[in-house]
């Protein structure tokens, strides 16, 4: 026997299809999503497959942010289930509203939803299964939510940067320094005037980067110098205006800041469970256990890859071939599906790796310089997927890295 188990979940319950491999459902039914409503799940599958011979056991549920966490882990954790063989998907909904659109004539509805997710199950073409260890899962938690936060910074220093053009409009084009390094966002956070800074003597504001900055300019007073020409040369705001803006810049400095924080306090609590798991990414040089961590989370068992160009697409990081007759496409674009969250520690990590490995920086730069735009991008992105390569080599044998020609 063959039972495909559709799952459609919403915060409150659970719409549920069992189908046999023949395709004829044998069950419907509703359930509340919490514990009581997955042990009565659990006991239906268990009362249909009673006396049975079963050869496969698919439970399916589309991703659904927390909604479809517990549920998954639930059924892959049960003892009962597992004696079963139980495997248990967690599908991208994109891929199960593709799939649905070959069903012309059916409505939308919930119970028809747990329908066709089973009925996808039985036709077999199915994503990886979800990660079953609990160390896996605390990882995962830690790595999307820093992915979140520095998604969330990147954002807030872009608006920083707007607001900042209605101060001082030539600021970005006059200062060489990083208006994001801690001198130069404490003098904004004092919320001088454009007027003050360039009235200010050149030897007090000096003095003030190199106070601020911990003597880490190296020429302090050329870079005062330079923010007091940007102070002149930009346009003037209404008073009120600028004390708007200098407010708004303010409670941007304040979220950076609070970012950068919450950052550094993911990252230690990512290397504590870091120090527990045994792996041997962390032997590439430049890698470092944060990256390293954002990987494994999401590949998890490597044993659920068949191989290294299925974690590639997994990842995101494959370009799909545009052929008509006797055309091929010289230009393809990367795939937009994919896990963001490893598709970004990936890239991520080949971005540091290729300053510490020659062979990466080599092949980083021969890509680069086969075309004339969006260069490094696209060579980051290759670089990723030559990446991909000695990931899964390294966690599938379970060896430390050896330079090339070693």
């Amino acid at each position: 026997m063959k039972l495909f188990v559709g799952l459609d979940v919403s915060s409150f319950d659970i719409k549920v299809c069992f189908l046999n491999g023949e395709g004829t459902e044998l069950k419907t039914f509703t359930t509340a999503n919490d514990l009581p409503g997955a042990t009565h799940l659990r006991d239906e599958i268990l009362h249909t497959t009673e006396g049975t011979s079963l050869d496969v056991l698919r439970i399916g549920l589309e991703s659904t942010s927390v909604y479809s966490f517990h549920p998954s882990m639930f059924f892959h954790n049960d003892a009962s289930m597992q004696a079963l063989g139980a495997k248990v998907f967690v599908m991208n909904p994109k891929q199960i509203a593709n799939f649905k659109k070959s069903y012309s004539d059916m409505d939308k509805t919930d119970e028809i939803d747990a329908f066709v997710i089973a009925d996808y199950l039985r036709f077999g073409r199915l994503p990886m299964t979800v990660v079953k260890e609990e160390q896996y899962v605390a990882l995962q938690q830690l790595t999307r939510t820093r992915y979140q936060l520095v998604r969330q910074i990147t954002q807030e220093k872009q608006r920083f940067l707007q607001y900042l053009s209605y101060k001082c409009n030539t600021f970005t084009e006059e200062v060489d320094s990083s208006v994001f390094g801690k001198a130069m966002m404490d003098l904004f956070f004092e919320q001088y005037s454009l007027d003050e800074l360039a009235q200010m003597s050149l030897e007090d504001l000096a003095n003030y980067l190199r106070s601020k900055g911990k003597n880490r300019f190296e020429s302090p007073e050329e870079t005062a110098k330079t923010i007091q020409k940007a102070a002149r040369s930009s346009y003037r705001l209404d008073k009120v205006v600028e004390d708007s803006i200098d407010t708004i810049l303010a409670t941007s400095i304040t979220l950076i800041r609070t970012f950068e924080k919450q950052i550094k306090e993911m990252d230690k609590s990512i290397k504590r469970i870091m120090t527990g798991m045994p792996q041997t990414l962390q032997s590439i040089p430049g890698i470092g256990p944060v990256f390293t961590a954002g990987i494994i989370a999401e590949i998890g068992q490597i044993e659920r890859f068949e191989d290294e160009t299925k974690i590639a697409k997994y990842a995101g990081l494959y370009w799909r071939k545009h052929q008509s007759g006797r055309f091929t496409a010289d230009e393809t674009s990367i795939s937009r599906n994919g896990n963001q969250y490893l598709r970004y520690y990936l890239v991520e990590a080949a971005n540091s790796i290729r300053r510490h490995v020659p062979e990466f920086k080599d092949y980083y730069v021969k890509k680069y310089r086969e075309v004339p735009k969006h260069q490094h991008k696209r060579a980051l992105v290759l670089t990723a997927r030559k990446f991909v390569r000695l990931v899964d080599a390294l966690l599938r044998k379970n060896q430390i890295y050896t330079p090339k020609g070693a």
